[in-house]
């Protein structure tokens, strides 16, 4: 296999999650290296990334001599190499789908790096802000539209990206509000998205790994 991705700590790499998620869901082969992106370790880790990718982070899949160092470009390469099928044929669809993407690799309008990844597997959890529930509340109204417009099971009907890269943001919000009887629609889609073996299989292994702390 000449195609490898470098992916991270599975309870602290929702980055990681989104890659290797898009490259299972389309059927990619690839190897796999995990890269402990926990401290002090990481530093030195992630330096050895740094031969090989700008950033200096990951994940990064490198495919013969072609790097990709960018958690969406890898999504969307494997959307490419599997023909296609993780993004709507329609040119409208297909772009809305990218738009939902990039909002939640611009951070989801502030609320994930406040909420971290991290947090998700903690035996207990802070509690969340005013405006972090007002702000989950917006994107559970967000999501509750996209899948009464499409009619689900997905956003845009069928698993797509824009699914795809929420996985992780569905965790982080899940755990801290778990009740979304308000929003019947996307509570059936986070069932359906978490239930996937493939995601399943992320989380497992997620679980049973220490806490990663924050600095503080």
């Amino acid at each position: 296999m000449t195609r490898t991705l470098y992916s991270g700590t599975r309870n602290a790499s929702s980055w990681a999650f989104r890659a290797w998620l898009a490259l299972r869901e389309a059927g990619v082969p690839f190897d796999e290296v995990v890269v402990d992106i926990r401290k002090p370790q990481r530093f030195a880790n992630l330096a050895k990334i740094a031969e090989f990718s700008p950033p200096g982070a990951v994940p990064v899949l490198v495919d013969g001599g072609t790097v990709i160092y960018d958690s969406l470009a890898i999504m969307e390469y494997a959307n490419d190499l599997s023909g296609g099928q993780l993004l709507p044929k329609d040119l409208k669809a297909r772009a809305h789908a990218r738009s939902l993407t990039a909002w939640q690799h611009a951070g989801l309008s502030g609320l994930c790096p406040g909420l971290s990844f991290e947090s998700s597997f903690y035996p207990d959890r802070r509690s969340m802000s005013d405006s972090e529930i007002s702000e989950s509340r917006r994107i559970f109204s967000v999501w509750e539209q996209e899948l009464s417009q499409s009619n689900g099971p997905y956003l845009l009907g069928d698993l797509s990206l824009a699914d795809l890269c929420f996985v992780p943001t569905v965790l982080r919000l899940t755990s801290n509000l778990p009740s979304l009887k308000s929003w019947p629609l996307t509570l059936a889609w986070t069932r359906t998205l978490l239930a996937r073996p493939a995601v399943k299989e992320w989380l497992a292994e997620a679980s049973t790994l220490p806490p990663v702390w924050p600095d503080d």
